[in-house]
This record gives C-alpha cells, structure tokens and sequence, in this order.
C-alpha cells in the first residue's frame, strides 16, 4: 500500500547512511534491527517441556550451589580439625610436658637434700609422662617453628638430665647431698634454660592457637555469607519457579476450569479458549470440540426425553387400564362363576342318582373347575387391590396381626400339626389388611409346603437394623431351591405341580407387592437349612426406641 511502501523508503536512508549497498547487507544489525522472539514457536511449547526447561535449570543452579555449599563446610571442618586436633592438643601436650618436667625437678631436688629414695617417686612418674607428652608433642609439631621450639626444649630436657638428673638419682648416701650441693646453683641455671625454652614454645603454640580461631572465625562468617547467598538464590529461584508455573501453567488451567465449570453449570453456550502451553490450548481445543457435541446430544437427547416422558405417560395410563380391566374382569366373572359352580352342585345333588358315572365325573370337573377359577379370580383382585385399593396408614400391632391370622390359619395348622413361635413383634405404620394378608400368605405357605418327614415348626422373627424391621418367617419344610429365589415372587410361577401342592402361584407375588408397597423389600434366605425362611423388611416408625434388638 502507498503509505507503507513511503515510510520504508524513507527508513532505509537514515539505517544505511553513508555507507555502500554491498557492506549494507552485510554489516551487523543492532540490538533494535533485530526480529523479536517470535510468541508462536514459544508457544508451540509444552508443559512437560516448560517443566524440564525449568526444572533442568533450577537443578543445575543448585547442583552449582550445592557443590560449592560443600567446599565452604569442607573448608570449614579442615580448619577446626587443624585448631582442635592439632594446634589445641599441641599446647595441651606442651603443657603436660611441662608438668612432667617440674614433677622431675621437684623429685630430683628433694631427694638431693634429704638423701630418701621416696623423693625418686615424682621423679620417675615425670619421666613417663615425659615421653608420653614428648611423643605427642613430636607427632603435632608440623611446622618449621614448632619443629625447632621442640628441638630446642628437648636439648634443654637432655642438658639438665645428664649434668643434673641423671647423676643426682644414681647416687648413694653421703654422695647424694654433697654433688647436690655443690651442683645447687648449676641445676637451677640448666632447669630455668628449658623453662625458658617450654614457655617460648607455650607462646607460639598459643600465638598458632589464636591464629587458628581467627581462621576459624573468618572460614565461619564466609560459611554464613554463602549459605544465606545460597538461601537468597533459592528463594529467588522459589519465586521464580511459582510465578512461572503460575503465568505459564496454573493460570491458563484457572481458566480453562473456568470455562469448563462455567458449561458444567449449564451454560452449554459458553465458548471454551486455549492459553498457555501447546498441550494446554490443545486440550482446551478438545473439550471445546467435545462441547459442541455435547450440545448438539443434549438437544437431540431433550427431544428424546420429551418423547419417552410421552411414551412412559401413555404406557402408565395403558398399566392403569389394564389394571382397571383386570380388576373390573375378575369381579364380573365371579358371579356367572359362582352360578356355574351352583348350578353343577345342585345338578349333582338331584340327578346324580339318575346319571351315569362318567357323567357324574364330568360334573364334578366342572364344579371343581369352577371353584379353582374362583379362588385364581379372588387371588387376581388381592393382587390388583395393592397398592391401588387400600385404607389409610395407620399404626399397626402387628402381634394382633399375627394372633389373628393364626386364629385364621388354625384348622390347617391343627391338621398338619404344626408348631408356631414367634418373636415379640413391633408396631409398624402401614394398611392393617394388606399387611395381615402378608403374613397370611406366609404362614399358609409354610404350613403347606411342609416335609411329611418332620414335625412343621414355623417361627416368625423381628429384628431392629438401624430405621429399618428385619422380619424373617422360617420354616422345616421342602425349601426351595436357590435357583428359584427369584422365580417364587413372579405371579403364576410354580415350583410344584398343582396335584402335589394346590394353589394359583400368586401368593408370594402379592407379598411382594405389599411389601414393596410399604417402602420394604423381601426375598429368600439362601443360607437356611432345612426348609426355606422368607425374610422382608419394613420401615420403622420414626418415634419407637431402638431397643427392640436389644430385648
């Protein structure tokens, strides 16, 4: 474009003033000719590789501070050795020597003025403390000076032990005071020489001594000066290391989180953006991907739900009828059923003198057909009635229940000779005839499907589980088998043939119901042996103790 295309051709005049167009494209360009870093190959990093960038160099600048936190100590430890290993126990060996040498001038002169060989003692002792310090002394002494301050003082030692010692502690009566006494001023002289030599080598030793806590003390306030050097680099390299994650990583994830929550709360509408390292903005790009789908599913699945909500609607008004039906049929069919059934008995009764065998036996197929349909159609409407035709909740004893389906019950268990026990049984909220029905049908089936082998034993349980009752009806019986623990609760099911165990299979199915109905659940005891124990649950009344299980 023309203004572009001027202000170029009038910027390289003034970059390239004076000089030739060959050397212009040759000549260096400055800092501010120079392109600046180019944000997209910055960009194209990843976190794993910010990381390593930034990990990498923050382990190099310890590694270096580490190695150099280890001279610093390495030093430091020299030192103190050298001060308390050596120059320390040098002037305390020096000291010692010392000590010994006037423990053997003390014994020397008091044998050489009383003549007792007891004197001899301190002096003997001295000399073995001699060489011990002496020992020591030479195995410390490592410098020029030192050397040279031992050498004098065990000259001097040498000296006065063998014009003085040495002579004085060989010698016997009268010739141990008189050389004492003529070597008196001679003694004194060669031992006030090695004292003299012992303190000028006390001195230095204290002088390299105070020379080596000073060293000491510099090495200390280097060690102190490069460990809070070092504490300063690693703070900085903290700070530098959180505030990179924070503007390199941490910050465009608060984002991202951001975004994203923001659709998790339902605004599917939100756009999601990428910042930050390449694996970032590309997992950004992905979740944005994923919510477009995800919008385009969540409309197609709400016209989907809108129509199963339409289908459930129709299907639970088509149960309804159907239920209505059943109920409405098995009512109507009772009375032309209970006229066929009367009809056939009358029949029987007036005419059964007048027919034949066969046709009596056609009669009673009928008759027997007919109450076998009554009791299925009686059995259809206790089903259809649950759930669906019940009184209102009220506060149910369940031991009048229990007493009273007994009372019902007593013909069929005083013929089978059954024994019945049963725990002390709560109160419970519910309908009382559908409830009495439960345990009706419970009792009954015990009693029924008994095994002629045994005396029947039937036993009504009741345990208390937290909000919940556990009851449990068992029995001796036949059992039933584990692969029908599901099978029995299926309306129509049998196990049995209805010659050998009477009855329509829908008596467990309408416990189920019931207990259902009030918010329980019930099933079969696989583990109970002989027989079969049948055991439900039922919500317990909000204001009863929990004591019960206790009891």
């Amino acid at each position: 474009m023309p203004p572009e295309s001027s202000s170029s051709s009038l910027a390289e005049p003034v970059a390239g003033a004076g000089a030739p167009p060959a050397e212009e494209t040759t000549a260096p360009r400055s800092g501010a000719d120079r392109p600046a870093p180019d944000p997209a190959a910055r960009s194209r990093l990843t976190t794993r590789r910010w990381l390593q960038i930034g990990v990498g160099a923050a382990l190099a600048v310890l590694a270096i501070l580490g190695v150099l936190g280890v001279w610093v100590l390495s030093h430091e430890g020299a030192v103190t050795d050298q001060l308390v290993d050596r120059q320390s126990s040098a002037l305390v060996a020096s000291i010692r020597y010392e000590a010994a040498m006037l423990d053997q001038e003390t014994g020397i002169r008091g044998y050489g003025l009383s003549g007792r060989s007891d004197f001899l003692d301190p002096y003997n002792e001295g000399r073995a403390r001699e060489a011990t310090a002496l020992r020591a002394l030479r195995a410390l002494s490592v410098t020029p000076r030192e050397r040279a301050d031992l050498a004098l003082v065990t000259q001097r030692a040498e000296i006065w032990r063998t014009r003085i010692a040495d002579p004085l502690s060989t010698a016997k009566g009268d010739a141990v005071t008189r050389p004492a006494s003529e070597r008196a001023a001679e003694g004194k002289a060669e031992f006030d020489a090695l004292r003299a030599a012992m303190t000028a080598q006390q001195r230095h030793l204290t002088q390299a001594r105070a020379d080596g806590r000073a060293d000491l003390h510099t090495v200390r306030t280097e060690r102190n000066a490069v460990f809070l050097g070092i504490a300063v680099v690693i703070l900085a390299i903290a700070v530098l290391v959180f505030v990179g994650l924070r503007r390199g990583i941490t910050m465009p994830l608060e984002r991202l989180a951001a975004d994203t929550g923001q659709v998790a709360n339902g605004d599917f509408g939100h756009p999601i953006t990428g910042h930050g390292p390449a694996d970032l903005r590309r997992l950004a790009t992905g979740v944005e991907a994923m919510r477009q789908r995800l919008t385009e599913e969540l409309a197609f699945s709400s016209e989907a739900r809108d129509q199963l909500a339409d289908q459930a609607e129709d299907l639970r008004r088509s149960n309804a009828e159907l239920e209505q039906f059943a109920y409405v049929a098995s009512h109507d069919l009772q009375e032309p059923l209970r006229k066929v059934a009367s009809f056939s008995q009358m029949l029987r009764r007036r005419y059964s003198e007048q027919l034949d065998e066969r046709a009596n036996q056609y009669i009673d197929f009928a008759i027997e057909g007919a109450n076998r349909m009554q009791a299925l159609i009686n059995d259809l409407l206790q089903f259809s009635r649950v759930g669906r035709v019940h009184e209102a909740r009220v506060d149910v004893d369940l031991e009048e229940v229990y007493a009273t389906t007994v009372s019902t019950l007593s013909l069929s268990i005083e013929e089978a000779g059954a024994r019945l026990s049963h725990d002390p049984l709560p109160t419970v909220t519910g309908d009382p005839g559908q409830l009495g029905l439960l345990l009706q049908n419970l009792l009954s089936n015990a009693v029924k499907f008994r095994s002629p082998d045994r005396t029947p034993e039937i036993r009504v349980t009741a345990e208390r589980h937290g909000d919940m009752w556990h009851f449990a009806v068992t029995d001796n019986g036949i059992g039933i088998g584990p692969e029908y623990a599901e099978r029995v609760f299926v309306i129509f099911q049998r196990l049995h043939t209805r010659e050998a165990y009477p009855g329509t299979g829908i008596g467990l199915a309408v416990c189920k119901k019931v207990v259902e109905f009030h918010g329980g659940t019930i099933g079969v005891d696989p583990a109970h042996e002989p027989g079969a124990s049948i055991t439900f649950t039922l919500p317990a009344q909000a204001s009863e103790p929990e004591t019960a299980e206790e009891d």
